[in-house]
């Protein structure tokens, strides 16, 4: 059951109403009430069929304004690498014996896994550990890279890492309520660029059949999806 403060903000405008995107996101700063930064997320519906593995929509981007997120990035590498990747501002480094770790039951707390391509053989013993979390390390998500510094400077500055889910949804996040509009609106315009570039070549129809935005803890906000070649273009 919704909470009395999400109730009240969501009788303070037309839920059915499809905002333009900064009007969205001015709504969705007003609308926040709880007592900490929330973050601020849009929601994709996508127009594709996730069985089908030509469907899928996987990829990187980096927010002009960062995500507002103090990113913790796990690195698997070997011994000469190690040195590198902690300078960079890896949280946690490690090689074999850190998949052992893991396979042990130990705790990962990160939220980016990147790996160098040599310890992949190791790490993909951790499907089961990694894989429901969406940290498997990826080629095509640049999170399996010989020069580990510069995707670990990449994700602590603001490169997110999207995929859709199951029902063809992509969930990201684009900054945090205590962004002003012009930032919000900024990361969202390169967000759906990269969404829209990112298009599989089987999917037909319309591609992107919706969009959300929304707070942590406040109601989801309808934005007007003919508005999406303006937010396109002003990231160009």
């Amino acid at each position: 059951m919704a909470g009395k403060k999400y109730r009240e903000a969501s009788g303070r405008y037309d839920k059915e109403n499809r905002y333009e995107a900064r009007e969205a996101l001015e709504l969705v700063k007003t609308l926040s009430s709880a007592k900490f930064d929330e973050t601020v997320e849009v929601v994709y519906s996508l127009g594709i069929d996730p069985k089908k593995a030509d469907q899928l929509v996987r990829g990187t981007v980096s927010l002009p304004h960062g995500s507002g997120k103090d990113v913790k990035v796990a690195v698997f590498c070997p011994a000469d690498k190690e040195s590198e990747a902690k300078e960079a501002g890896a949280d946690i480094v490690g090689g074999a014996e850190l998949v052992e770790a893991l396979q042990g039951g130990q705790e990962l707390d990160a939220d980016v896994a990147i790996a160098t391509p040599d310890m992949m053989s190791e790490v993909g013993k951790l499907g089961r550990v990694l894989g429901p979390r969406g940290l498997m390390p990826n080629p095509k998500s640049g999170t399996v890279t010989p020069d580990v510094a510069k995707a670990v400077s990449e994700f602590k500055a603001g490169k997110l890492e999207y995929r859709n889910d199951r029902y063809g949804n992509v969930h990201v996040a684009v900054g945090k309520v205590s962004f002003d509009v012009d930032q919000l609106v900024g990361n969202l315009a390169s967000l759906t660029a990269e969404i829209d570039r990112a298009r599989p070549a089987g999917a037909k129809g319309r591609y992107v059949r919706g969009m959300t935005v929304s707070s942590t803890m406040g109601p989801g906000v309808k934005v007007d999806t003919a508005a999406i070649e303006d937010l396109v273009a002003q990231a160009q």
